[in-house]
């Protein structure tokens, strides 16, 4: 039997945990995100055609991050890695993890606080500041936000894919596990994996090894341990 510290507790997270903390899920139920098509503000296309639009929404939500703090099921999941082995993949392009204290996080769609150039996607620097026309890379290349757009490829992907696999536990939080690639990860954990799903409305019911536990991320969380302890 694998003790508590060798045992691996697989996350994956989506909006509905940041949401807690203040930072706004992108897309309304109108399908806009903060007023905008998703195609103008979260697409390669939309940046060619109007990069100042694109930089001024990630700015806002940049200064927006920056005024918020992590919530208790942040701070929730970092302590598991007192008594587990503890890795993240999250949705989110926000820093609230790492600021909470977990250590192992994978970003699947980016990161706000970094840049990268357009001109070679490997150069990734720190940027907390706005990202402005005419912020060039070392190449004379324009900078653009860190984030995984629609029609892009996932670098993180087969990381995540490779993680999932070495899972002894799977917990599920504040995604609606309908968004591709990342929807596909569950089923990539070993064949009766214990998996708890952690959300108001969750959207996967009735599966064997799933438990579901409709609450908030931060209710839910106090639930998940106590299941855990009882374990």
């Amino acid at each position: 039997m694998l003790s508590k510290k060798t045992k691996h507790i697989v996350v994956l997270t989506g909006a509905g945990i940041s949401a807690e903390s203040g930072i706004k899920t992108f897309r309304d139920a109108d399908g806009l995100w903060e007023g905008h098509d998703v195609m103008e503000v979260a697409s390669p296309q939309g940046f060619r055609v109007n990069p100042e639009l694109v930089l001024d929404f990630y700015n806002k939500r940049r200064k927006q991050l920056l005024e918020v703090k992590p919530n208790q099921a942040h701070v929730d999941l970092a302590d598991l890695e007192t008594d587990y082995k503890v890795t993240i993949i999250t949705q989110n392009v926000d820093d609230l993890h790492e600021r909470a204290g977990s250590s192992n996080v994978i970003h699947l769609h980016g990161e706000l606080l970094k840049a990268r150039s357009t001109f070679n996607d490997d150069s990734i620097v720190d940027w907390k500041t706005d990202i402005h026309f005419g912020d060039m890379c070392q190449n004379g290349y324009q900078m653009r936000p860190h984030i995984v757009w629609f029609g892009e490829a996932v670098p993180m992907i087969e990381k995540a894919l490779d993680v999932c696999e070495t899972a002894d536990i799977l917990l599920i939080i504040g995604t609606s596990m309908q968004v591709y690639p990342a929807a596909s990860l569950m089923h990539h954990v070993p064949e009766n994996t214990p998996t708890y799903f952690i959300d108001p409305k969750p959207s996967v019911v009735n599966q064997k090894d799933i438990t579901l536990i409709q609450e908030t991320a931060t209710v839910g969380m106090r639930v998940f341990k106590k299941l855990l302890a009882s374990n």
